[in-house]
């Protein structure tokens, strides 16, 4: 074991190379389901093709490794130096659809609204602490909510074998799907420690096999990729800068570093290192920093992943260098094509079968923050929740609602998640000017809650 000065944070110490690789490698596998699932989504919504999904996959890994490096190691006054994976963040799933499924935009547009909003939030960041005034729970678990009920439509289109495919919804995509969903629960039940949370990519890995058993899984595109290739800067072409995409995500960037103070903060409690305020400002620097990566690389805004932190919980392993190693890890996975062409090989059913799994999980936990809203007690917090889930599924259930606007405005009317955040956010301050609060004047009883939340 490697010795240590007496007075060095165990944050601050570098296990010995062998552990220090088993546990990083510990890491990447933890995050690896949510962090592919991300790139195939968005290639699947935009029907790219096989080779340039497989480069989506290897971006996103390489753009991991390098913010993850960047929060855990930090650069000067960027980075917590906390033992962070850091991936992308689901809240920018699909309003980066939305951007890139508009004529004249494209992918070129979702990285370029990445890099300009990351530098518009970056200077903001002292402020985070006053948007908790905006972003109350109430918002972000709508907002969370709203992610989730969002992607479960495209996971229950991937379980049935994936929107226009000739075999959609046969016995046999219904199958692998649920055969998926069966391992993941049954190695969230049984397994144990660090099983129990890779879970996901067990159960993905397992419809995989058996898939490939079926004779389902195409290789073609495994067999033609290069062995070695770089992610490179600008891959699909020079950024647009649309002032709409940019507003968008810069309302991402600013949902996901609220989350982000929270995961920080709990993580430096969780290592026994607890997080200044200028700590915390280093982290959330990060983030935007991240989001500029994210641009640079071909993929979006990245977060810091809770699974992650509850690894570091379990375990009790808190150098930072474990999570260094992981970032090294991800950066040497990004440069085999020919595994990012495997991920990309996924069969629809498999992926829809754990996508179904973790979109849910994504839902699970907004509403898990609105019961720390007390909207049993509340009826602005009702109102806000009710009317900013109506809004923010009308492009979901009515897409053509909105098809008069001006084309401009795009970017928002067909994501559902921005047009539910900004109603949120706008609703909050309304209800909430003058001071109004939960007291018990202005409560409800909690008989009457379950009335209220069916007529919204």
């Amino acid at each position: 074991m490697n010795s240590k000065p007496s007075d060095m944070h165990p944050v601050d110490s570098v296990p010995p190379i062998g552990a220090l690789g088993a546990l990083a490698l510990q890491h990447v596998l933890t995050m690896y389901a949510g962090a592919i699932t991300v790139p195939l989504l968005v290639a699947s919504a935009l029907k790219l093709s096989p080779e340039h999904a497989a480069y989506l996959v290897s971006a996103d890994l390489f753009a991991c490794g390098l913010v993850t490096l960047l929060q855990c190691l930090g650069v000067g006054p960027i980075g917590i130096r906390l033992p962070v994976i850091m991936g992308v963040t689901f809240v920018g799933v699909m309003p980066a659809i939305a951007i890139a499924s508009q004529p004249g935009l494209g992918l070129t547009a979702v990285y370029g609204a990445a890099i300009a909003a990351g530098l518009i939030v970056l200077p903001l960041v002292p402020m985070v602490g006053r948007m908790r005034s905006i972003l109350t729970p109430t918002v972000t678990g709508t907002a969370m909510l709203l992610i989730g009920l969002s992607l479960v439509g495209v996971a229950l289109d991937w379980a049935a074998g994936g929107r226009g495919a000739p075999d959609y919804g046969s016995p046999t995509n219904l199958m692998l799907a649920a055969a998926t969903i069966a391992t993941i629960l049954l190695v969230t039940r049984f397994g144990v420690g660090f099983f129990a949370n890779c879970a996901i990519l067990i159960g993905m890995s397992s419809g995989y096999v058996l898939a490939a058993l079926l004779g389902m899984v195409d290789v073609a595109d495994v067999k033609a990729a290069p062995a070695l290739q770089l992610v490179t800067p600008f891959h699909f072409g020079l950024p647009v800068f649309d002032p709409a995409a940019i507003a968008s995500m810069v309302i991402v960037i600013l949902v996901t570093l609220v989350e982000s103070s929270g995961m920080l903060t709990m993580l430096g409690d969780v290592v026994e290192r607890p997080t200044t305020p200028r700590d915390l400002a280093r982290g959330l620097r990060a983030d935007c920093a991240g989001a500029v990566i994210g641009g640079l690389f071909n993929s979006v805004p990245y977060t810091s992943y809770a699974q992650n932190i509850a690894l570091v919980s379990m375990t009790g392993v808190r150098s930072r260098f474990v999570c260094a190693g992981a970032a090294a890890i991800m950066l040497l996975l990004a440069l085999f094509p020919k595994l990012s062409a495997l991920v990309a090989a996924i069969p629809p059913s498999v992926l829809g079968g754990a996508a179904l799994v973790l979109f849910g999980m994504v839902a699970a936990s907004g509403i898990r923050s609105l019961s720390a809203a007390r909207l049993d007690r509340s009826r602005e917090d009702l109102l806000v929740v009710g009317i900013s889930l109506g809004v923010g599924l009308i492009p979901t259930f009515n897409p053509r609602f909105f098809a008069a606007a001006p084309e401009i405005l795009a970017p928002f009317t067909h994501s559902g998640v921005l047009l539910g955040i900004i109603t949120a956010i706008a609703l909050n301050a309304f209800l909430r000017a003058g001071g109004a609060s939960a007291d018990a004047e202005d409560s409800v009883p909690n008989d009457s809650v379950p009335a209220v939340a069916a007529g919204a």
